[in-house]
C-alpha cells in the first residue's frame, strides 16, 4: 500500500481545556461529532481525549492538503476507537470526497499524550500506486 501523504499535529491539552471552558458546549458541538463527544466526555480527564481528537483532525487535514479553507467542516473528520481501542478515522462529506479524489483508500491515525501535550500522526494510504 503506497503512502500518499503524511500529516502531524501537536496540541497543548491546557489550550483545548481553556477553549472548552471559555466556550462550553458551543465549542464541543462545532469541533466534535456526537460520538466523539460521548467518547471523550466519558473518561476521567476529557481534555486529554479532546486534545487528541483535535490534533487528529488537524493531522488529517494536512494529509488532505487543503487546510480548513476547502469547505471541510470539523465534523467531516471523525476519530473513534475500534473494539481494541485503536483510533480509526472516518471521513464524511467534503473530506471523504477530497480523499477519494486524491486516491486515498484509508487514513491511518496514531494519537499519543504525554507531558500536557497530545500528538497525532496521520498517513493517507492508497491501494494502488498513483502516478505523480
Amino acid at each position: 500500500m503506497p503512502v500518499v501523504a503524511h500529516g502531524v499535529d501537536l496540541v497543548e491539552v491546557a489550550r483545548i481545556d481553556r477553549i472548552w471552558k471559555a466556550h462550553g458546549p458551543r465549542f464541543l458541538e462545532r469541533v466534535y461529532t456526537p460520538a466523539e463527544r460521548a467518547y471523550c466526555l466519558a473518561c476521567k480527564d476529557p481534555a486529554v481525549r479532546l486534545a487528541g481528537r483535535f490534533a487528529a483532525k488537524e493531522a488529517v487535514m494536512k494529509v488532505l492538503g487543503t487546510g480548513w479553507a476547502g469547505g471541510i467542516e470539523w465534523g467531516d473528520i471523525e476519530t473513534l476507537p475500534d473494539p481494541l481501542g485503536r483510533p480509526l478515522v472516518a471521513l464524511h462529506g467534503k473530506s471523504a470526497q477530497l480523499a477519494a479524489s486524491l486516491g486515498l483508500d484509508v487514513v491511518l491515525i496514531s494519537i499519543s499524550h504525554s507531558g500536557g501535550l497530545a500528538i497525532a500522526s496521520a498517513i493517507g494510504v492508497a491501494s494502488q500506486r498513483l502516478d505523480t
